[in-house]
């Protein structure tokens, strides 16, 4: 694996350093095939279809930042 492939440019002001407010505000990012579109948590529900699958990520973040 070729680690200088992760190397990207991302603005400070594009970091989520807190979760959004109002929570339901948060964004979500909808991959469909060759299809990507922006959207909204509260548009989860009309964008779910039959036999799809969801994830939960319950794991807790912590204030701290690694570098290497």
């Amino acid at each position: 694996m070729r680690v200088d492939l992760f190397d990207f440019e991302l603005p400070p002001e594009r970091i989520a350093l807190r979760p959004a407010r109002p929570r339901d505000s948060a964004r979500l990012l909808l991959v469909a095939g060759e299809r990507i579109a922006d959207h909204g948590v509260l548009d989860l529900p009309d964008l779910l279809q039959p036999g799809d699958v969801l994830v939960f990520n319950d794991t807790k973040v912590i204030p701290a930042q690694l570098e290497g």
